[in-house]
């Protein structure tokens, strides 16, 4: 084994019983990771980072996983993701807490119970997420952000800082304000996954005519197509407001 792959857990950190921690993982001072927890490989975890106390649920007991009283549905953290110093992870309630492969959150970031990142999503300094969330990959939510209990983030979508979102927001969108609005598509981030001009242009004019819906068919990009399938199959969806729309 090289160094590269070899394990470092600060002195001061506290990794309970129930955590399971991979290869190449580093783990700062006074960081605190209770179980039921994973921790893939290559992650970076910063000081005193707090990963799986319980779900903040009042009807939910609070155990005391640091003395081996595991309960509630844990958490993953996927390989390389890079969690910053003073970031909060909380322990599922009904399904696993996930932070996805090569996902960051910056420094006092907040997940709370329930929240299920994809791969590659940027979570910026200050952040809170809300119970029950869903946020696909490779979005981006701006510095500050906050996003309500049970929304929904589609696949490379941007949240501008200060954000207030209250709102399910589709894939690929740029939204931003209080309230929030959308204001187009992400264009850079959709060249980036390879998506080309003719889809990202369906899209544009989709968005431009007020419909966060998208036709799927033979003819969309097999990114696009899934993501928007995805979309349509949030329940309850209530997407964001558009244009001047209350």
């Amino acid at each position: 084994m090289n160094q590269t792959q070899e394990t470092s857990i600060h002195p001061t950190a506290f990794v309970g019983p129930g955590v399971e921690v991979g290869v190449g993982v580093s783990i700062g001072p006074h960081a605190v990771l209770l179980g039921p927890t994973v921790i893939g490989d290559g992650v970076w975890i910063g000081p005193a980072a707090s990963i799986g106390a319980p779900p903040e649920i009042t009807s939910l007991r609070h155990n005391r996983a640091w003395e081996g009283d595991l309960d509630h549905a844990g958490v993953v953290v996927e390989e390389r993701a890079v969690i910053r110093e003073l970031v909060v992870v909380h322990q599922g309630s009904t399904r696993p807490t996930i932070v996805g492969s090569g996902s960051w959150l910056l420094n006092h970031s907040y997940l709370a119970h329930d929240v299920q990142l994809g791969a590659d999503v940027v979570i910026s300094a200050g952040v809170s997420i809300g119970g029950g969330c869903t946020i696909r990959e490779a979005a981006n939510i701006g510095l500050n952000a906050s996003v309500h209990q049970f929304r929904s983030i589609g696949a490379r979508a941007m949240v501008g800082m200060g954000s207030t979102v209250t709102r399910d927001v589709p894939p690929f969108a740029k939204v931003f304000g209080v309230p929030l609005r959308l204001h187009g598509v992400n264009r850079i981030g959709m060249e980036r996954a390879g998506i080309d001009p003719a889809t990202i242009a369906v899209i544009e004019r989709s968005y431009g005519m007020g419909s966060v819906d998208l036709p799927i068919d033979d003819s969309l990009h097999a990114v696009v197509a899934a993501e928007f399938a995805w979309w349509e199959s949030i329940e309850h969806r209530r997407p964001v407001s558009l244009g001047d729309e209350a």
